[in-house]
């Protein structure tokens, strides 16, 4: 479904994802315009929008590296209010502080809901995929919005990996990974299993791999978010030497920080695939069709 005649709003992008704002905009019919970002010596920014701004306006950013990110969004979508604005929504295909939802020691800040309630005061929508969400599983309680709309990558990555390769197994490197590696197990008719996660700190991890037959196989390990990458890098090294035909790696969120990619690539990963919720050389998989069914709903 497309925005047409007066119900047609604009789509604004910020410079460093503009493509896939540029997509999304196509994919739903919204006229494209990115916002001129000026950085001062000092470091605040200086945000330009365009001079004639409709009722509607959609701010699409990926807030990876979120911190400067999101005083820049506070202030492109207070500005747009400004300029006429009646309703401004947020695409975030990657949303930021959503681990942190409760205090695990005194005195710690609960980051969720001080994020998600800014992001519920300045944005009337907010649509993200996959957030990464631990006790709070509705996306609305940690940001509450008047709509808050989660959307799922599974179906974007199904359609990529269908045919690619030949039988693939999927493997979830842990718990956490099973509605994923399941759905697109069931959309693409193919076998899955689930690995066991232990983690000893942030870059100690231990995974335990499934009974399973995958020698002379095409392994697909599938996740959501990839930060450090140990655990896909703990799962690739575990399976090696099973001897399988190919690892492949598939993430929704390619955050991949620091040198985790090598890391992954050294342990035995042939290939390694990423939706373009964040902008990374290892994206092939692109979800404005899905983002822009989100916008319609």
């Amino acid at each position: 479904m497309k925005h047409t005649g007066d119900e047609k709003g604009l789509l604004l992008g910020f410079p460093e994802y503009t493509e896939p704002a540029q997509k999304l905009a196509l994919a739903t019919g919204l006229d494209f315009a990115l916002i001129d970002v000026h950085y001062f010596p000092d470091g605040e920014s200086r945000l330009r929008l365009p001079e004639h701004i409709p009722e509607h306006i959609v701010i699409c950013r990926s807030l990876n590296e979120p911190n400067s990110k999101l005083i820049e969004l506070f202030i492109a979508a207070s500005t747009a209010r400004e300029l006429g604005a009646k309703k401004v929504t947020l695409v975030a295909p990657y949303l930021c502080y959503m681990r942190q939802d409760k205090a695990f020691h005194t005195g710690e800040a609960v980051s969720q809901k001080i994020i998600g309630d800014l992001l519920a005061n300045y944005f009337d929508e907010v649509i993200t995929v996959d957030p990464h969400l631990h006790r709070v599983h509705r996306l609305e309680d940690a940001v509450p919005a008047s709509k808050a709309v989660a959307l799922g990558a599974t179906d974007a990555m199904s359609i990529y990996l269908n045919g690619k390769l030949d039988n693939p197994i999927l493997l979830g490197p842990d718990e956490e990974s099973q509605q994923w590696v399941a759905a697109i197990a069931r959309r693409n008719g193919l076998e899955f299993y689930v690995a066991h996660k232990d983690r000893f700190g942030d870059s100690n991890v231990q995974v335990s791999l499934p009974v399973a037959n995958y020698e002379g196989r095409h392994i697909v390990l599938v996740d959501d978010v990839a930060s450090t990458g140990r655990t896909l890098e703990a799962a690739c090294r575990e399976l090696k030497p099973y001897g399988p035909a190919s690892i492949s790696v598939m993430v929704t969120h390619a955050l991949f920080v620091g040198d985790a990619v090598e890391q992954i690539k050294l342990a035995g990963a042939d290939n390694i695939w990423s939706c373009d919720s964040v902008t990374h050389s290892t994206n092939q998989i692109e979800l404005a069709e899905s983002l822009a069914q989100g916008l319609c709903q």
